[in-house]
């Protein structure tokens, strides 16, 4: 969610403010939109909607272990109630960090041509962009009635999401308020199909957490110094590079341990095990590429490999079902 950076900060520049007109921003900041390119591409383009492969295979999982384990049959609802909630959540939670991280990508050479420094998008159409979503994610919940579970939890979990944003301001430990944060995926999913918690979607978050939690102290490397310099807490600028990556080590550790708690309490069989093998072998090459004097790659480690652990598992426990 949180774009990470490694600058010196530049303290003396004025920031605009999110809901006053583009003809506010420092000249070198603004850049008029293009329009030749849709709204929505600017939109999605904000919000990095194909990180949402993180946790939205993880939910699917869920809802998948879910419905296999129950009398009712699959219900095609269920599963659409599960991706608008999914996408609505997230674009409300990014979105809404855009808007509280502003001022710090304006400061930021690296991204001072993101869409709100860069005036492609108004402050206005992301506050809007953001309610609408908000919106939508809480009337998707009514996809699941009669279960009124995910409609009661549905404010509590958007406000969770979206405090992330602040998170940096009073926590160096903000990494595992993200992960917490994608956490409740799987363990969403399972109660708005069974209405209840079980320990299958719990041990299922619990990889999630720790795996999350890793990869994001990995990609905060890049921003230490920057953190430092602008009074923004986290691991990297707190406890430095080299032991930031050792935690973020221990993490995938416990990742990797999550995983055999969650194939033996889920009852999954042998391809999914060889599953947990391939990713454990993907988590230590992705701290081979990242080390304290070289986070050229990090970029690699974060979307690319993370990528294809997240759709890799969902489809290992798909043939895991399927073949029994």
């Amino acid at each position: 969610m949180t774009e990470h950076c490694s600058i010196t900060s530049q303290t003396s520049r004025s920031y605009p403010n999110p809901i006053t007109s583009r003809s506010s921003m420092p000249h070198s900041e603004f850049r008029p939109p293009n329009s030749d390119v849709p709204m929505l591409r600017h939109l999605l383009e904000l919000i990095r909607f194909s990180h949402t492969v993180f946790a939205l295979p993880f939910a699917l999982l869920a809802a998948i272990l879910a419905w296999h384990g129950r009398a009712e049959p699959f219900a095609s609802r269920e599963l659409a109630g599960i991706l608008l909630c999914m996408v609505f959540a997230r674009s409300a939670a990014m979105a809404f960090n855009r808007l509280v991280d502003w001022k710090f990508d304006a400061a930021n050479p690296r991204t001072a041509t993101r869409h709100l420094p860069a005036g492609l998008l108004s402050g206005t159409t992301v506050v809007l962009f953001t309610v609408v979503c908000s919106a939508a994610f809480i009337a998707s919940t009514l996809l699941f009635l009669p279960n009124l579970w995910p409609i009661r939890l549905a404010v509590p979990v958007l406000l969770f999401l979206l405090g992330y944003s602040y998170a940096k301001r009073f926590t160096s430990w903000c990494h595992y308020w993200l992960s917490a944060a994608l956490m409740l995926s799987p363990i969403a999913a399972w109660i708005a199909i069974r209405g209840e918690v079980a320990w299958t979607p719990v041990s299922l978050a619990a990889v999630v957490f720790f795996w999350v939690g890793g990869f994001d102290i990995l990609y905060a490397c890049q921003d230490a110094d920057f953190d430092k310099s602008n009074q923004l807490r986290s691991i990297p600028a707190r406890w430095g590079i080299p032991r930031a990556l050792k935690l973020a080590a221990l993490s995938h550790l416990l990742t990797a341990i999550s995983l055999f708690a969650f194939w033996y309490v889920a009852g999954l069989g042998t391809i999914f095990l060889v599953g947990i093998v391939g990713v454990t072998l993907l988590l230590a090459y992705e701290h081979w590429l990242v080390r304290p004097d070289d986070l050229s790659r990090v970029g690699v480690a974060f979307f690319n490999v993370n990528a294809v652990i997240g759709v890799g598992l969902l489809l290992l426990s798909v043939a895991d079902l399927w073949w029994r």
